[in-house]
């Protein structure tokens, strides 16, 4: 992995700054895209600014954080070449490395807890890619 991108709106930014620690205690190169504080703001503008930094080299990955995971997901896959995966659980987590090559995490910060939110980060961010039948399936996105 090049590059960590992490963001969230209000309802994210305290889980955000949890995972920013985690990230610092792994040793793993990261930037905050925002934002500062948890002061209202619109999530998609933060999904934007990191499916932005994601796609511009395929070996960068986003973490995005909202209320629900949804809305950032959303606004991230907007963008051509961004497959962000909303993940719940340690298996779709898993999965959607494994099998869509997800280059976006989202997480709902008021559906999981710190714990699994910082245990599914670390399975996106060790799983690799499958490749093989699931490579042809990702070109079709």
């Amino acid at each position: 992995m090049k590059k960590i991108f992490i963001s969230s709106d209000h309802a994210g930014y305290k889980l955000k700054e949890i995972i920013k620690i985690y990230l610092i205690k792994k040793k793993m190169r990261f930037e905050d895209l925002g934002p500062k504080n948890d002061s209202s703001v619109d999530y998609p503008d933060y999904a934007h600014k990191v499916a932005k930094k994601v796609k511009l080299n395929k070996s960068n990955v986003g973490i995005l954080v909202c209320g629900s995971g949804t809305g950032m997901n959303i606004a991230a896959n907007k963008h051509k070449n961004v497959r962000a995966a909303q993940c719940f659980n340690l298996k779709s987590t898993k999965l959607s490395r494994l099998h869509n090559d997800a280059n976006i995490i989202t997480l709902g910060s008021r559906l999981i807890s710190k714990k699994n939110a910082l245990r599914f980060i670390g399975v996106f961010l060790n799983t690799k890619f499958d490749g093989g039948r699931h490579l042809r399936r990702v070109k079709k996105i």
